[in-house]
Protein backbone atom coordinates (compact mmCIF):
# COMPACT_ATOMS: atom_id res chain seq x y z
CA UNK A 1 0.00 0.00 0.00
CA UNK A 2 1.25 3.46 -0.89
CA UNK A 3 0.58 6.27 1.59
CA UNK A 4 0.44 9.78 0.21
CA UNK A 5 -0.29 13.18 1.79
CA UNK A 6 -3.69 14.56 0.82
CA UNK A 7 -3.26 17.73 -1.26
CA UNK A 8 -6.79 18.93 -2.14
CA UNK A 9 -6.72 21.62 0.54
CA UNK A 10 -8.93 24.70 0.48
CA UNK A 11 -8.23 28.18 1.77
CA UNK A 12 -10.08 28.63 5.08
CA UNK A 13 -10.75 32.29 4.22
CA UNK A 14 -12.26 32.08 0.72
CA UNK A 15 -12.55 28.35 -0.09
CA UNK A 16 -10.17 28.56 -3.05
CA UNK A 17 -7.71 25.80 -3.90
CA UNK A 18 -4.44 25.96 -1.98
CA UNK A 19 -1.19 25.17 -3.75
CA UNK A 20 2.13 24.31 -2.15
CA UNK A 21 4.67 26.98 -3.02
CA UNK A 22 7.97 26.53 -1.26
CA UNK A 23 7.23 26.23 2.45
CA UNK A 24 3.77 27.79 2.24
CA UNK A 25 0.28 26.96 0.99
CA UNK A 26 -1.19 29.77 -1.10
CA UNK A 27 -4.47 30.51 -2.89
CA UNK A 28 -5.12 32.67 -5.96
CA UNK A 29 -6.50 35.45 -3.75
CA UNK A 30 -3.09 35.87 -2.15
CA UNK A 31 -3.72 34.22 1.21
CA UNK A 32 -0.66 32.35 2.43
CA UNK A 33 -0.18 29.80 5.22
CA UNK A 34 3.29 28.73 6.30
CA UNK A 35 4.24 25.12 6.90
CA UNK A 36 5.60 24.64 10.41
CA UNK A 37 9.03 23.18 10.95
CA UNK A 38 7.43 19.88 12.03
CA UNK A 39 5.53 19.68 8.72
CA UNK A 40 1.96 20.64 9.62
CA UNK A 41 0.03 23.70 8.43
CA UNK A 42 -2.26 25.93 10.49
CA UNK A 43 -5.55 26.57 8.63
CA UNK A 44 -7.73 27.80 11.50
CA UNK A 45 -8.31 31.56 11.19
CA UNK A 46 -8.25 33.55 14.40
CA UNK A 47 -11.85 34.67 13.87
CA UNK A 48 -12.98 31.02 13.87
CA UNK A 49 -11.43 30.25 17.24
CA UNK A 50 -13.70 30.09 20.27
CA UNK A 51 -10.75 30.44 22.64
CA UNK A 52 -7.09 31.39 22.53
CA UNK A 53 -5.93 27.76 22.55
CA UNK A 54 -8.90 25.56 21.50
CA UNK A 55 -9.09 21.80 21.74
CA UNK A 56 -7.04 19.43 23.88
CA UNK A 57 -4.15 20.98 25.74
CA UNK A 58 -0.58 19.72 25.72
CA UNK A 59 -1.03 17.52 28.80
CA UNK A 60 -4.19 15.84 27.48
CA UNK A 61 -2.52 15.10 24.14
CA UNK A 62 0.51 13.58 25.86
CA UNK A 63 -1.71 11.39 28.04
CA UNK A 64 -3.70 10.16 25.04
CA UNK A 65 -0.52 9.48 23.11
CA UNK A 66 0.98 7.38 25.91
CA UNK A 67 -2.27 5.47 26.40
CA UNK A 68 -3.03 4.70 22.75
CA UNK A 69 0.55 3.77 21.90
CA UNK A 70 0.30 0.92 24.43
CA UNK A 71 -2.36 -0.69 22.23
CA UNK A 72 -5.28 -0.43 24.64
CA UNK A 73 -7.66 0.68 21.86
CA UNK A 74 -6.20 -1.50 19.12
CA UNK A 75 -9.43 -3.55 18.70
CA UNK A 76 -11.22 -0.27 17.91
CA UNK A 77 -8.51 0.68 15.40
CA UNK A 78 -8.81 -2.73 13.75
CA UNK A 79 -12.57 -2.30 13.36
CA UNK A 80 -12.02 1.16 11.89
CA UNK A 81 -9.50 -0.25 9.39
CA UNK A 82 -11.96 -2.88 8.24
CA UNK A 83 -14.73 -0.32 7.82
CA UNK A 84 -12.51 2.14 5.94
CA UNK A 85 -11.15 -0.43 3.51
CA UNK A 86 -14.43 -2.16 2.65
CA UNK A 87 -16.16 -1.27 -0.64
CA UNK A 88 -13.28 0.86 -1.87
CA UNK A 89 -13.25 2.27 -5.39
CA UNK A 90 -11.52 -0.08 -7.83
CA UNK A 91 -9.24 2.55 -9.30
CA UNK A 92 -7.45 5.70 -8.27
CA UNK A 93 -6.23 7.04 -4.97
CA UNK A 94 -8.50 6.71 -1.95
CA UNK A 95 -8.65 9.97 0.02
CA UNK A 96 -9.24 9.61 3.77
CA UNK A 97 -9.80 12.37 6.35
CA UNK A 98 -9.69 11.87 10.11
CA UNK A 99 -11.84 14.75 11.35
CA UNK A 100 -10.61 15.31 14.90
CA UNK A 101 -7.47 13.23 14.44
CA UNK A 102 -5.90 13.86 17.84
CA UNK A 103 -2.31 12.66 17.83
CA UNK A 104 -2.95 10.66 14.63
CA UNK A 105 -3.11 7.18 16.18
CA UNK A 106 -5.89 5.83 13.97
CA UNK A 107 -4.39 7.13 10.71
CA UNK A 108 -1.00 5.69 11.69
CA UNK A 109 -2.60 2.35 12.41
CA UNK A 110 -4.41 2.46 9.07
CA UNK A 111 -1.19 3.31 7.24
CA UNK A 112 0.95 0.63 8.90
CA UNK A 113 -1.32 -2.31 9.61
CA UNK A 114 -3.09 -2.85 6.29
CA UNK A 115 -1.45 -4.57 3.35
CA UNK A 116 -3.14 -3.79 0.03
CA UNK A 117 -2.10 -2.50 -3.36
CA UNK A 118 -4.37 0.53 -2.95
CA UNK A 119 -3.02 4.09 -2.79
CA UNK A 120 -4.26 6.03 0.23
CA UNK A 121 -3.94 9.81 0.62
CA UNK A 122 -4.37 10.68 4.29
CA UNK A 123 -5.34 13.93 5.99
CA UNK A 124 -5.63 14.54 9.72
CA UNK A 125 -7.43 17.66 10.96
CA UNK A 126 -7.77 18.74 14.58
CA UNK A 127 -8.60 22.02 16.25
CA UNK A 128 -5.82 21.47 18.82
CA UNK A 129 -2.41 22.62 17.64
CA UNK A 130 -0.83 20.36 20.28
CA UNK A 131 -2.57 17.31 18.84
CA UNK A 132 -1.55 18.13 15.27
CA UNK A 133 2.01 18.82 16.39
CA UNK A 134 2.19 15.40 18.06
CA UNK A 135 0.74 13.74 14.96
CA UNK A 136 3.21 15.43 12.61
CA UNK A 137 6.17 14.46 14.80
CA UNK A 138 5.16 10.79 14.66
CA UNK A 139 4.23 10.46 11.00
CA UNK A 140 5.30 12.70 8.16
CA UNK A 141 3.69 10.58 5.44
CA UNK A 142 0.21 12.01 6.01
CA UNK A 143 -0.98 15.62 5.77
CA UNK A 144 -1.60 17.23 9.18
CA UNK A 145 -3.65 20.40 9.52
CA UNK A 146 -4.89 22.56 12.38
CA UNK A 147 -8.51 23.22 11.44
CA UNK A 148 -12.14 22.86 12.44
CA UNK A 149 -14.80 20.30 11.54
CA UNK A 150 -17.20 23.23 11.23
CA UNK A 151 -15.21 24.64 8.32
CA UNK A 152 -12.99 21.91 6.90
CA UNK A 153 -10.13 23.28 4.77
CA UNK A 154 -10.89 20.73 2.05
CA UNK A 155 -12.14 21.15 -1.51
CA UNK A 156 -15.68 19.91 -2.25
CA UNK A 157 -16.25 16.26 -3.19
CA UNK A 158 -12.63 15.18 -2.89
CA UNK A 159 -12.83 12.56 -0.12
CA UNK A 160 -13.76 8.87 -0.18
CA UNK A 161 -13.85 8.37 3.59
CA UNK A 162 -14.32 10.64 6.59
CA UNK A 163 -13.49 9.28 10.04
CA UNK A 164 -15.11 10.81 13.10
CA UNK A 165 -13.84 8.85 16.10
CA UNK A 166 -15.08 9.98 19.52
CA UNK A 167 -15.40 13.41 17.92
CA UNK A 168 -17.90 16.06 16.91
CA UNK A 169 -19.53 15.25 13.56
CA UNK A 170 -20.62 18.11 11.34
CA UNK A 171 -22.63 16.25 8.75
CA UNK A 172 -23.19 19.21 6.46
CA UNK A 173 -19.45 19.68 6.10
CA UNK A 174 -18.87 15.95 5.73
CA UNK A 175 -21.43 15.88 2.91
CA UNK A 176 -19.73 18.82 1.22
CA UNK A 177 -16.24 17.26 1.16
CA UNK A 178 -17.23 13.63 0.41
CA UNK A 179 -17.57 12.34 -3.12
CA UNK A 180 -20.95 10.83 -4.09
CA UNK A 181 -20.86 7.35 -2.58
CA UNK A 182 -18.22 8.39 -0.05
CA UNK A 183 -18.63 7.15 3.49
CA UNK A 184 -18.51 8.35 7.09
CA UNK A 185 -16.98 5.95 9.61
CA UNK A 186 -18.13 7.13 13.03
CA UNK A 187 -17.22 5.75 16.45
CA UNK A 188 -19.07 6.81 19.61
CA UNK A 189 -19.02 5.65 23.22
CA UNK A 190 -21.73 3.17 24.17
CA UNK A 191 -23.65 3.28 27.47
CA UNK A 192 -21.22 0.91 29.18
CA UNK A 193 -18.03 2.62 28.02
CA UNK A 194 -15.56 3.13 30.89
CA UNK A 195 -18.36 2.55 33.37
CA UNK A 196 -16.01 1.45 36.16
CA UNK A 197 -13.97 4.64 35.84
CA UNK A 198 -17.11 6.75 35.84
CA UNK A 199 -18.30 4.97 38.98
CA UNK A 200 -15.11 6.09 40.71
CA UNK A 201 -15.11 9.75 39.68
CA UNK A 202 -18.85 10.46 40.00
CA UNK A 203 -20.92 10.19 43.14
CA UNK A 204 -23.86 8.95 41.08
CA UNK A 205 -24.15 7.75 37.51
CA UNK A 206 -27.03 8.84 35.34
CA UNK A 207 -28.79 6.01 33.55
CA UNK A 208 -27.71 5.91 29.93
CA UNK A 209 -29.90 4.42 27.25
CA UNK A 210 -28.72 3.73 23.78
CA UNK A 211 -30.81 5.66 21.28
CA UNK A 212 -31.33 4.83 17.66
CA UNK A 213 -29.86 7.54 15.50
CA UNK A 214 -31.36 8.07 12.05
CA UNK A 215 -29.01 8.59 9.16
CA UNK A 216 -28.08 12.27 8.84
CA UNK A 217 -29.59 14.21 5.96
CA UNK A 218 -28.04 13.34 2.63
CA UNK A 219 -26.71 9.97 3.84
CA UNK A 220 -27.78 6.33 3.80
CA UNK A 221 -27.20 4.10 6.84
CA UNK A 222 -24.92 1.18 5.92
CA UNK A 223 -24.70 -0.68 9.21
CA UNK A 224 -23.05 -0.77 12.60
CA UNK A 225 -20.69 -2.86 14.68
CA UNK A 226 -20.28 -3.10 18.44
CA UNK A 227 -16.78 -3.35 19.91
CA UNK A 228 -16.78 -4.54 23.51
CA UNK A 229 -14.03 -5.93 25.72
CA UNK A 230 -12.50 -5.58 29.18
CA UNK A 231 -9.40 -3.46 29.54
CA UNK A 232 -7.01 -4.21 32.41
CA UNK A 233 -4.82 -1.35 33.58
CA UNK A 234 -2.05 -2.59 35.85
CA UNK A 235 -0.35 0.71 36.61
CA UNK A 236 -1.42 3.88 38.34
CA UNK A 237 -0.06 5.96 35.45
CA UNK A 238 -2.25 4.11 32.94
CA UNK A 239 -5.37 4.92 34.96
CA UNK A 240 -4.30 8.56 35.19
CA UNK A 241 -3.70 8.76 31.43
CA UNK A 242 -7.10 7.24 30.67
CA UNK A 243 -8.85 9.79 32.87
CA UNK A 244 -6.79 12.65 31.42
CA UNK A 245 -7.80 11.82 27.83
CA UNK A 246 -11.53 11.87 28.61
CA UNK A 247 -13.94 14.73 29.38
CA UNK A 248 -14.50 13.14 32.79
CA UNK A 249 -11.29 14.81 34.00
CA UNK A 250 -13.05 18.19 33.96
CA UNK A 251 -16.60 17.08 34.63
CA UNK A 252 -15.75 15.22 37.83
CA UNK A 253 -15.51 16.93 41.21
CA UNK A 254 -12.21 17.39 43.02
CA UNK A 255 -13.22 14.51 45.30
CA UNK A 256 -13.88 12.25 42.32
CA UNK A 257 -10.54 13.06 40.74
CA UNK A 258 -8.83 12.38 44.05
CA UNK A 259 -10.45 8.94 44.23
CA UNK A 260 -9.17 8.16 40.74
CA UNK A 261 -5.68 9.35 41.65
CA UNK A 262 -5.62 6.83 44.48
CA UNK A 263 -6.19 3.85 42.20
CA UNK A 264 -3.21 1.55 41.62
CA UNK A 265 -5.00 -0.52 38.96
CA UNK A 266 -8.39 -0.76 37.30
CA UNK A 267 -10.37 -3.02 34.99
CA UNK A 268 -12.76 -1.06 32.77
CA UNK A 269 -15.31 -1.97 30.12
CA UNK A 270 -14.75 -0.75 26.58
CA UNK A 271 -18.08 -0.34 24.78
CA UNK A 272 -18.17 1.56 21.51
CA UNK A 273 -20.44 1.60 18.48
CA UNK A 274 -19.06 1.97 14.96
CA UNK A 275 -21.55 3.27 12.38
CA UNK A 276 -21.16 3.70 8.64
CA UNK A 277 -23.07 6.15 6.45
CA UNK A 278 -22.88 6.59 2.69
CA UNK A 279 -23.41 9.89 0.92
CA UNK A 280 -26.46 9.72 -1.32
Amino acid sequence: MTILPFDALACPLDGGRLQAIGKSWCCDAGHSFDVARQGYVHLLPVQNKRSKDPGDNKQMVAARQRFLNQGFYQPIAEAVNQAVLSDLPDKGTVNVLDAGCGDGYYLRFLASAVQTSQELALLGVDISKWAVLAAAKQNGGSRWVVGSNANLPVLPETLDRVLCLFGFPVYGEFARVLKPGGQIVQVDAGPGHLRELREVVYAELKAQKEQEQPAPGGFHYLGSERVQYDLVLHEKEQVADLLAMTPHLYRASAEGRARAEGLQSLTVSVDVLLRRYEKA
